[in-house]
């Protein structure tokens, strides 16, 4: 591909980004729901949120930009006056939802754990409906939520009715991603846990200037005439939102590990078997294998002792289908982001010439089966995701690289030691590596990394790291040797 061509392939990709969502540090402490209600520290938490001409954003429904910044430190400075916005207060706790709306009070339904305790083949849940739905009450502290108002510039026509075949289809960028930064710990599977929930309140037509009727758009319809040419007739939305869940298909050894170990089947019993009556768990739970996509029971009503609620409750787990409060939710997915061109599915709709309220929540998914009673070392998580309208990308886009244009090979950094050893039984986790590459720059999400590595065995293990750059060319690869005995 001539060098201009490939420049302006570059160009476009960038053009078509929406939304970006950088720098999300978290410190972790242990998060995992099987031993005790644990804090997620929030040491830094910066967001910014990028977008082109076609869609204009804004924290406060009053200054339109392409590009707009929310942290803890600017939270009240840039959102609008009475907003309900939240930094999560002390940190992050193990949260649970299935996206569903509460219409009177515009809010996402979340549930936290109410207690936990351990049974035979499991864990006891108890899980109750965190109060931010009452008149008046603020949203509570454990995640992060706040409004951003989006309006789609697309035409003249303002469809008042609500209806998502009149709506445009926004994709999820393919170089969305929840990674652990580069002086965080990889592989303790809170990377796997951290959910971004999208939930729309309602629109206005895209002429609106009032902020007043922006930020105050709520998910019920005003009841007076909604004609396009009046200012503020809101139509409510308040559809269950959209969440994406990063890493479905990558789990962490120990996290797999700790399931074998403390998952037990629990026998069938459709009137709910009593979770500490003798004989109640029996035979191996579901295998869960890296690599394999997997779904999460998450809470979807308020859970007590006598529901007799498992964690792990759930056909592809303990294989107990006998449970109605637990939801295998139909997250959008890194491998949905990742299909090629027309397979590529809508991560969500927005109307033309309308402006959305959206209100966004980030938290850790309690019943994430990445979670584990360990995972307290992950510390530093990035979190980068973007909106496009473009269904297809560069990449889907069959093409012929130029040996001329760009002949330089990516290089790959090992991060630790290249050759460790472990005794038998230890959690192994991998220190990683970078990769960088003379015209992409840093290309360390490209990386292959293949980990056999089994503390179970005594033996010696190889890791192998490879990357490519976009004009086919190959790195080196590199191996670092596990040496368990």
């Amino acid at each position: 591909m001539p060098k201009q061509n490939k420049r302006r392939m570059r160009r476009i990709k960038n053009l078509i980004t929406v939304s970006v969502l950088t720098a999300i540090v978290i410190s972790v402490s242990t998060f995992a729901w099987f031993i005790g209600l644990r804090i997620v520290n929030v040491s830094s938490f910066d967001v910014e949120i990028a977008a082109t001409e076609s869609l204009l954003l804004s924290l406060d429904g009053k200054k339109w930009a392409t590009t707009v910044n929310i942290s803890e430190a600017t939270l009240d400075e840039v959102s609008y006056p009475g907003h309900t916005n939240s930094w999560g207060g002390k940190g992050l706790l193990p949260m649970s939802s299935i996206g569903e709306m509460d219409t009177v009070a515009s809010r996402m339904k979340i549930y936290e754990k109410a207690s936990l305790d351990p049974t035979a083949g499991g864990y006891r849940l108890l899980a109750s409906r965190v109060n931010n739905f009452e008149n008046g009450d603020p949203e509570q502290e454990g995640y992060v939520v706040f409004d951003l108002f989006v309006r789609n510039i697309t035409g003249s026509q303002y469809i008042v009715d609500l209806n998502p075949l009149d709506e445009e289809s926004i994709y999820l960028t393919t170089d969305s991603e929840v990674t652990v930064a580069s002086d965080g710990v990889k592989n303790t599977g809170i990377e796997n846990s951290v959910r971004v929930a999208f939930a729309q309140i309602g629109r206005v037509i895209g002429t609106t200037t009032d902020p007043d009727v922006i930020t105050g758009i709520t998910c019920a319809a005003d009841e007076e005439t909604k004609l396009p040419s009046v200012q503020g007739s809101v139509t409510g939305i308040c559809r269950t939102a959209q969440i994406w869940e990063p890493n479905d298909k990558y789990h962490v050894s120990s996290a797999i590990n700790w399931y074998n170990e403390s998952c037990k089947a629990r026998k069938p019993n459709p009137a709910g078997a009593n979770l500490r009556a003798e004989g109640a768990y029996g035979g191996a739970c579901g295998t869960v294998e890296n690599e394999n996509s997997y779904p999460t029971y998450a809470v979807k009503s308020p859970i007590t002792s006598a529901d007799n609620v498992d964690v792990y409750d759930g056909e592809s787990y303990n294989t107990y289908t006998g449970t109605t409060l637990l939801h295998p939710y139909p997250y959008f997915t890194d491998t949905q982001k990742m299909e090629k061109g027309t397979e590529r599915p809508p991560f969500m709709k927005l109307a033309p010439n309308s402006i959305t309220k959206i209100r966004i929540y980030i938290y850790i998914e309690g019943q994430d089966i990445d979670n584990y009673d360990f995972a307290s070392i992950g510390k530093r998580i990035s979190v980068k995701f973007g909106f496009t309208k473009e269904r297809f990308t560069d990449e889907d886009v069959p093409h012929t690289p130029n040996p001329d244009d760009d002949t330089t090979r990516p290089v790959i950094t090992l991060l630790g030691d290249e050759v460790v050893t472990i005794p038998v039984g230890t959690p192994y986790i991998d220190a990683g590596a970078t990769a960088t590459d003379a015209e992409e720059g840093d290309i360390t999400r490209k990386i292959h990394v293949i980990n056999p590595v089994d503390t179970s065995k005594p033996g010696t293990y190889y890791v192998t790291y490879d990357v490519n750059d976009f004009a086919l060319n190959y790195a080196d690869r590199v191996i670092r040797t596990v040496i368990v005995e």
